[in-house]
């Protein structure tokens, strides 16, 4: 008889996996003797998916594109235990450090960071994003190439690497295709901005069975249009007196002084309401204050292209050969407030000291005539713009099939991320701009004159700022078969080994950086490291009776930076009758720090809010100490110096699991999975909130320059403490049958976190941070994503809805009768297909059907103010269209 080849197999997992969630592959319908074993996310053994006692998620590319989700992040943030949605309007104003992204979206499983959740692509790793080195990049995934998303909400660092503590998202492609497709998508909200496009065409040729090979290849293009904060009313600004929100900064147009000789600060705009709506008055001092979230993007514009090919070799009936290659584009524009000049100092000879003819500045009483100490935000210089262009490569070339008696499947990949920044607009050099000032050329307290101007334009700042590659080189083996008979079937064994190779390149080009401290990048250093990782795995499965089932998995790595780890895992599956399964699963992590994390120079930053110095400016009022410059010490962004650490201890973890599926009639499943992580040594950087709010403890941290100034905060990466986290997946599938008004199915898919605590350092005091905003997020109580199915002939209809709790907001030095609360959040979509005319589908919907906005937040940790773009919808209601020919 013909052996059927791994692949073949592989191709019927389709089938297995059913409905597509977590309870469905519980049991997929383990009693149809026609079920081929296959390889599933979370395993190396070949098996049913009923088998499988990990907890699994499963979401097929047909069902997010009826919800209308266009991107990889966009359809992880329907996964409930994926805590975090960092999209692309993260960029603006960069990450919780102040440094450019470089456009990056990430997931993270569990809230533990994406540094913690393992995304592979077709089972096998994909280099992560430069600029942190910890996570990859979910915009180089390419969504139109996708057959589906496997996501196991369970530690598998004894399966796939010691860093998957989290849990995998495992994206997988088509595995052949012999039909040429054209699909085109449009996006249209109800309101200006944001549009997206999408075209991509699909082809392949080749039956692997018949002809021995297969080819095909995918190409995508995907267009976002901006969308500014002016566009929608939520975040038209950071000054909302009603909700106590006043995010402003000190740094304006027109700006402020401060006389040292008399201790007079002011601006010669206060008079006249500065320059409203952009800065407003503060009545307190005299001075203007710049509402800049009216002059940022709440979403930047992008333009994504990815190309997927793959080409399969059948070389007998046992062995087959591919090799698949991505590339992928991501070209992001985004934009901040112009650039924020601090410390300039306007002499009395300048035209533009007050009162000086000539220079159309009004006098100000009290000045003493010494030079002024002034900030200032030069509009007329424009938004600062950053062009961050992302490229992806990765090139994978294997073979698997049957030897001896085993299935292998081994490969070498190649993988390689790449991120440039680009200064495009709005920035200036800073000593040609203060010299300007100093000269009596730019007057800091209104428009400029033609001589102004054009000095203006020949300090602006343009060029590329600054670059990275990570490459991971590796090569991989596994192999499984049947062992002995059992009681409760066939013992089965994999065993495996990986060798790995990272590198890290991280270059700051200083004659641009150097000179843009509104960057964030003026204090980056170039860095670069490499190391090497060797691993080897086994994996025994034991059906020990009928309906019991154990199995144990360990894995062994070594790095040439980080030492040694053994971590196992154990699981247990038992059925006590065809309606219940109980499962469970016990397992050790253990992450090493990344190159980034342990190389990085030191490099000086803006902090992410506005703080007081706490010896010239305590308590937001300036100290009697001659050198205390309100201007610079109150109620204004400082900086931090933070950096990698050589002395970084790896991270270490425990997880456990237990669950239960029910399944009491066919047409209703079931399923509850309650899930415990303790993980220690977390490294992260102390949160700046942390250090601000505790002088005393942390005044070592404080680093001043010789005069007593401040200089920087000390912030270098380090091991905070533990982390300690707990609650219960739940999935309920509700399915019709056919009936005479067709098939209905209904599904819910939600996370209940019970407790997120942590620690900000070692032996230190817990955090709780479960529905409230704590450090720089919150923790949802509850999310869930509920959808309702129905289908009928040519037809079909989906609506979704995603929902998260409330949560007590971030209320960072708010009056006590204004703090928030978040209140509960929903998105509803809703869609319908066509499919009645031969190779033609047709879908259109409706997303965020009821227009809802997003909810108020005073958070400040990033740049867009009034709500969080981390966790809402910006664009509103939009109009959903897609049509698809296969020819």
């Amino acid at each position: 008889m013909m052996k059927e080849t791994a692949i073949a197999r592989s191709v019927r997992l389709v089938c297995a996996i059913g409905l597509g969630l977590a309870a469905q592959t519980a049991f997929a319908q383990a009693s149809e003797p026609a079920m081929q074993r296959v390889e599933v996310t979370g395993s190396s053994i070949k098996r049913l998916v009923s088998e499988t006692a990990n907890p699994l998620t499963v979401f097929k590319a047909e069902d997010f594109v009826k919800q209308g989700l266009t991107t990889a992040q966009e359809v992880l943030d329907r996964i409930p235990s994926n805590s975090s949605s960092f999209s692309s309007g993260n960029v603006v104003g960069g990450n919780s450090s102040g440094l450019p992204t470089g456009g990056q979206s990430s997931a993270d499983l569990r809230g533990l960071g994406s540094d913690k959740t393992l995304v592979l692509l077709n089972g096998r790793r994909i280099a992560n994003h430069p600029y942190d080195g910890a996570s990859v990049d979910l915009n180089i995934i390419p969504v139109s190439a996708l057959e589906r998303v496997e996501v196991l909400r369970d530690g598998a660092s004894a399966i796939y690497g010691t860093d998957a503590i989290g849990g995998v998202i495992n994206f997988i492609t088509k595995r052949s295709v012999q039909a040429t497709t054209v699909t085109a998508e449009v996006l249209l909200p109800r309101a200006a901005g944001a549009d997206e496009k999408r075209v991509n065409i699909s082809s392949g040729f080749g039956d692997l069975d018949k002809d021995g090979y297969n080819f095909f290849g995918v190409f995508d293009y995907h267009k976002l249009d901006i969308l500014t904060s002016q566009q929608r009313e939520f975040s038209k600004t950071g000054v909302i007196p009603e909700r106590g929100l006043n995010l402003t900064s000190g740094t304006t147009y027109p700006g402020n002084y401060f006389d040292p000789g008399s201790n007079k600060t002011g601006n010669p705009g206060f008079a006249t309401g500065c320059d409203q709506p952009f800065s407003v008055p503060r009545a307190s001092n005299g001075t203007c204050r710049q509402d800049y979230t009216r002059l940022i993007d709440d979403l930047p514009a992008q333009k994504q292209m990815a190309f997927f090919g793959k080409a399969s070799f059948k070389i007998n009936n046992d062995h087959q050969a591919n090799i698949e290659y991505l590339h992928a584009e991501n070209d992001v524009l985004s934009h901040t407030a112009p650039p924020p000049q601090t410390g300039l100092i306007l002499p009395k000879s300048s035209k533009y000291y007050p009162g000086n003819p000539g220079g159309g500045v009004p006098a100000q009483a009290g000045l003493s005539g010494q030079p002024l100490s002034v900030n200032w935000r030069p509009t007329e210089a424009g938004q600062r713009e950053i062009n961050s262009l992302g490229a992806s490569d990765r090139l994978s070339i294997g073979a698997e099939g049957l030897a001896g008696g085993w299935d292998y499947k081994t490969a070498f990949t190649l993988s390689e991320s790449r991120s440039s920044e680009w200064f495009t607009g709005g920035y200036v050099r800073d000593e040609s701009f203060a010299a300007g000032v100093f000269n009596g050329i730019l007057n800091p307290f209104g428009k400029q004159d033609a001589t102004g101007k054009a000095y203006l334009d020949s300090v602006a700042l343009r060029g590329k700022v600054q670059t990275g590659k990570t490459r991971n080189t590796g090569i991989d083996a596994k192999a499984s078969r049947d062992l002995m008979e059992l009681a409760g079937g066939k013992m089965a064994v994999a065993v495996g080994g990986e060798l790995r190779r990272e590198e890290a390149d991280f270059f700051v080009n200083r004659d641009i950086a150097g000179q843009a401290a509104s960057s964030g990048l003026s204090g980056s250093q170039s860095t670069a490291g490499s190391r090497t990782v060797k691993a080897i795995f086994g994996e025994l499965n034991m059906p020990l009776l009928k309906d019991l089932e154990v199995n144990f998995a360990t894995r062994f790595d070594d790095y040439s930076d980080a030492g040694n780890t053994t971590n196992p895992k154990l699981g247990v599956r038992y059925q006590p009758t065809k309606e219940v399964l109980l499962r469970g699963s016990a397992s050790t992590g253990f992450r090493a720090p990344t190159l980034f994390e342990k190389n990085a120079p030191a490099s000086k930053n803006d902090t992410n809010n506005s703080y007081n110095d706490p010896i010239l400016c305590p308590g937001g009022v300036i100290s009697s100490n001659p050198i205390a410059n309100p201007l610079r010490d109150c109620d204004l962004q400082q900086f931090k110096l933070q950096s990698g650490n050589a002395n970084l201890s790896p991270e270490k973890s425990k997880t456990f699991s237990a669950g239960i599926v029910i399944e009491p009639i066919p047409q209703a499943t079931l399923a509850m999975d309650y899930w415990n992580i303790k993980l220690k040594d977390k490294i992260n950087y102390l949160p700046e909130e942390a250090i601000y709010g505790n002088y005393a403890k942390y005044k070592d941290r404080f680093l001043r320059n010789p005069d007593g100034s401040p200089f920087a905060i000390s912030d270098p990466k380090e091991n905070l403490g533990k982390v300690n986290t707990d609650g219960v997946d739940v999935s309920l599938t509700l399915r019709s049958g056919s009936t005479a008004y067709g098939s209905i199915t209904f599904t819910l898919d939600g996370t209940y976190v019970h407790k997120y605590e942590y620690q900000d350092e070692r032996d230190g005091p817990y955090t709780q941070n479960v529905g409230r905003y704590a450090a720089n997020n919150p923790v949802f109580r509850w999310k869930h994503n509920a959808v309702l199915n129905w289908r009928q002939g040519a037809w079909a209809a989906t609506l979704a809805q995603s929902f998260k709790t409330g949560y007590t907001d971030q209320n960072l030095d708010i009056p006590a009768q204004f703090l928030n609360e978040v209140p509960s959040y929903s998105l509803w979509n809703l869609s319908a297909t066509y499919t009645g005319i031969k190779g033609l589908t047709l879908t259109g919907g409706v997303k965020n059907l009821l227009d809802k906005e997003p909810p108020f937040s005073n958070q400040g940790t990033l740049f867009q103010k009034g709500y969080d773009p981390r966790y809402t919808d910006a664009v509103g209601r939009a109009l959903y269209l897609r049509g698809s020919y296969t020819f």
